[in-house]
């Protein structure tokens, strides 16, 4: 009988030690479960914009043609002063060349 009793002690303090293992067991597929949720979850980020309207691209088009023009006609200006300090000084040249033949 003490042979049984201690064959039943045995079993009782393995299946003890079973059973820890099995929570272990358990809780780490739980945890990996848990990990796989969080990774398969789709990004949150808003979705990109849709493209721009009709208005918006008219406005787009209307801008750059001022721009364009405004840049045009700022290069004429800037040609032109180029001009006429060119001939400003063709002339104040020659004004100087007749002032010091003159002395």
């Amino acid at each position: 009988m003490s042979d049984d009793l201690s064959k039943a002690a045995r079993e009782a303090v393995d299946a003890a030690a079973n059973a820890k293992q099995l929570e272990l067991i358990t809780a780490v597929l739980q945890a990996q479960q848990l990990v796989t949720q969080q990774q398969a979850q789709p990004c949150q980020h808003p979705a990109p914009k849709a493209s721009l309207t009709p208005g918006q691209w008219a406005g787009i088009a209307v801008a750059g043609s001022v721009a364009a023009v405004s840049l045009a006609l700022f290069a004429v200006a800037v040609a032109v002063g180029a001009v006429a300090v060119t001939a400003c000084l063709l002339v104040l040249r020659s004004m100087w060349r007749d002032f010091q033949k003159g002395h």
